[in-house]
């Protein structure tokens, strides 16, 4: 399937019946117009429990995976490369329950995407997330690293 087909604003719908998310119960509850915030939900459930009955590890990644990558790539737009370049994740409690993570991106960090990619022709960012439980306790952090450049023309 080729994302970059689908409309805007059926990318929600669509994205929340990709066998991945679908499987793991992930789902993508909110993407602003802007693609500067989404949020993403897991309930706990039997496709998704580890071993000892908590959130499986690699579900939790799962959550976290393509958002930051598609955010900046859709408000860069076209004349930019965007790629997932590397991630780690670290657990911190069990996940139980309904587990949440939202990201965000400010236009402070999109001003300086452009200006060190003007610079040197690519760059490399760090964005943090976290994964929290239903009582807003963190029970992974997540770090992504994402490459930027400018498309050649």
């Amino acid at each position: 399937m080729s994302w970059k087909k689908i409309p805007k604003h059926h990318l929600a719908k669509v994205i929340n019946i990709w066998p991945p998310f679908l499987g793991a119960g992930i789902r993508l509850v909110k993407l602003t117009p802007d693609f500067k915030f989404a949020r993403v939900e897991m309930p706990l459930k039997k496709t998704n429990t580890n071993y000892v009955g908590v959130h499986f590890g690699g579900s939790l990644y799962s959550m976290t995976d393509p958002w930051y990558m598609l955010m900046i790539m859709e408000i860069l737009g076209r004349d930019y490369i965007v790629w997932d370049k590397a991630a780690s994740i670290r657990f911190k409690k069990p996940g139980k329950g309904r587990v949440s993570a939202e990201f965000k991106v400010e236009n402070a960090l999109i001003e300086a995407i452009k200006l060190e990619v003007q610079e040197k022709g690519k760059t490399e960012i760090n964005l943090p997330v976290e994964i929290k439980n239903s009582d807003g306790v963190t029970v992974a952090s997540v770090e992504k690293t994402i490459w930027i450049s400018k498309k050649k023309s």
